[in-house]
């Protein structure tokens, strides 16, 4: 028998003495099904109660992971839901606030992808007293750090989930810096080929051999994915890209820390601390950090240590398990109180949108990986300067003015539906930016 090491040890242990810790989870797309499937293979955590529009992919989710067909019982409200983890089942619900205030639920998570649902369950959970891990990098970039201070304030953790490329980058940014590394760049490869102008209907074969959504697809496909990651890292670090939209060079695992190093060393960028990704051979599906030593005994160590030729190395993380991670995030927020990622209490980065197609006033846009538009990231300041429209607020914005293909939304040629509380809370928050401004 292997003894458990680490956090699997303290998790055990937590577990011996308290019992499992209990997930509410929100969707029950990839993501979802993922980690209902992941968690019924882990000790010490639970999935207690899911929530979807309707109880077929939560049905199917709990099937999957290997549980019996009477293992999931639908759940009215937030007492049907305690009862039905009392009875050691999985309750079904469509009633996201019914999840949040249920008290037998530990932990809420957010894998829903929809930055108005994704903002409205934060303050559901938070409301309820219960952590919030947000698998939803679409709401986190769009009004994250409002939620996280709100969080904070109740004495709860908001985290971006373990897994997905920005925690698995700040991983790497953190370790760097307890080295005393200077911060080069971070960022990712990019798993997909990159084709901007892509739309679901061009990728409804492959989806559906990959057992995805067409429209989440084009949403990693047309570059929307990785500029809405990049900003989560920049968002959380102060790292900013270093030119609107990024360099995105072919950059490979041999000459990442030769390529996205500053022109000073050789490279591409204009200045350390940047935000970027490669569509180069090696990275992907993994994530970086390019570092530079602050000694000349370091870098000729880690020259010989085979890590590059120096003076910037590439530090990689080959892999990021994206939703099969997020359980980890979960129990150490309830665990450790300790968020694995959140966002700084300052305005850092920002993703727009360009549109893909010429947009006519009165048109009403749709989602993110549609094929109205895509996302672009950039700094805080330049977004402002420019009035870009956020991208977590351009679906159901209204067209008000002709925008050509390839031109930014902004606040200018599109209105933001007001109703939708993500708007409300983005507003309140550009207010409070203001003090930022220069």
């Amino acid at each position: 028998m292997i003894e458990r090491v680490g956090f699997a040890a303290e998790l055990a242990a937590y577990t011996d003495r308290h019992g499992p810790v209990t997930i509410g989870l929100a969707g029950a797309g990839q993501m979802g099904t993922d980690i209902v499937v992941q968690v019924a293979l882990m000790t010490g955590v639970r999935i207690g109660a899911i929530a979807a529009n309707s109880p077929r992919r939560p049905t199917e989710a709990i099937a999957m992971a290997g549980h019996s067909a009477d293992h999931g019982s639908f759940a009215a409200n937030a007492s049907d839901i305690d009862r039905t983890i009392e009875a050691g089942r999985i309750a079904v619900t469509d009633d996201l606030g019914a999840l949040c205030a249920a008290g037998r639920i530990d932990v809420v998570v957010d894998a829903t992808g929809s930055p108005e649902v994704g903002t409205f369950l934060a303050l559901e959970a938070i409301r309820n007293g219960k952590h919030i891990v947000m698998l939803n990098v679409e709401a986190d970039i769009t009004v994250g750090r409002l939620l996280a201070r709100k969080a904070k304030e109740a004495g709860l953790v908001y985290t971006g989930s373990a897994g997905d490329e920005p925690a698995s980058t700040l991983e790497l940014i953190a370790f760097a810096q307890s080295l005393g590394m200077e911060i080069v760049a971070a960022g990712k490869g990019k798993n997909n080929p990159l084709r901007h102008s892509a739309i679901p209907e061009e990728y409804e074969e492959e989806a559906r051999a990959r057992n995805m959504n067409a429209r989440m697809l084009v949403e990693f496909i047309d570059g929307s994915k990785t500029m809405v990651e990049m900003t989560a890292i920049a968002n959380c670090t102060g790292l900013t890209p270093d030119v609107a939209g990024m360099h995105g060079p072919e950059a490979t695992s041999d000459n990442l820390g030769q390529a996205l190093c500053t022109t000073e060393d050789g490279g591409i960028l204009s200045r350390s601390g940047c935000v970027d990704y490669t569509i180069g051979k090696g990275v992907a599906p993994g994530v970086f950090c390019v570092v530079k030593p602050r000694h000349p005994r370091a870098i000729e160590r880690m020259a010989d240590l085979k890590v590059g030729p120096g003076p910037c190395f590439g530090l990689i993380r080959p892999f990021h398990l994206t939703s099969l991670e997020t359980p980890l995030s979960a129990v150490r927020a309830v665990i450790h109180q300790r968020p694995d990622m959140v966002p700084i209490d300052r305005p850092v980065g920002e993703c727009g949108a360009l549109a893909k197609r010429d947009l006519t006033p009165g048109e009403t846009l749709g989602r993110i990986g549609e094929a109205d538009y895509r996302g672009y990231a950039m700094t805080w300041e330049d977004g402002r300067t420019r009035r870009a429209l956020p991208i977590g607020l351009v679906e159901k914005a209204k067209v008000v003015q002709p925008i050509r293909a390839g031109a930014l939304l902004t606040h200018d040629n599109c209105a933001p539906d007001e109703s939708l509380l993500v708007t409300r809370m983005r507003a309140e928050l550009d207010a409070a930016d203001g003090r930022f401004a220069a």
